[in-house]
């Protein structure tokens, strides 16, 4: 796991959100899991003041549930749990990252360059 993102932080946090619902896909994790879940994925290491309010959005937007879990012979935490919005919005957005991700590469690829009368597209 490193301490350094894979990606540029702008588009980390851009895509927080789905990462996060992405993390839960496999089941529920309290806050310090996904943290460590998103490292080991590359996203770095994420400070709570990025990933709560990410957590409390989700949560206001029906995306996820939490629920109090007691601490065995420790303090209790929150565990996150992806409900079915949450998964059918995780489809969704992945979908529409995908087409993203398909029209840069196809414009990458396939653009000519700046026309030669000087216009700009």
């Amino acid at each position: 796991m490193s301490d350094t993102p894979r990606w540029p932080m702008a588009w980390i946090r851009a895509g927080l959100d789905l990462a996060v619902l992405g993390s839960l896909s496999v089941g529920p994790l309290h806050g310090y899991a996904i943290a460590q879940r998103l490292a080991a994925l590359g996203f770095g290491v994420l400070k709570g003041g990025s990933l709560y309010p990410v957590l409390n959005r989700l949560e206001e937007a029906g995306s996820v549930d939490a629920v109090w879990v007691e601490g065995m012979g420790g303090p209790g935490r929150r565990e996150y749990h992806l409900t079915a919005a949450g998964r059918a919005r995780l489809g969704e957005e992945l979908a529409q990252w995908r087409q993203l991700t398909d029209t840069l590469c196809a414009m990458a690829e396939n653009d000519p360059g700046p026309s030669s009368t000087g216009e700009t597209r």
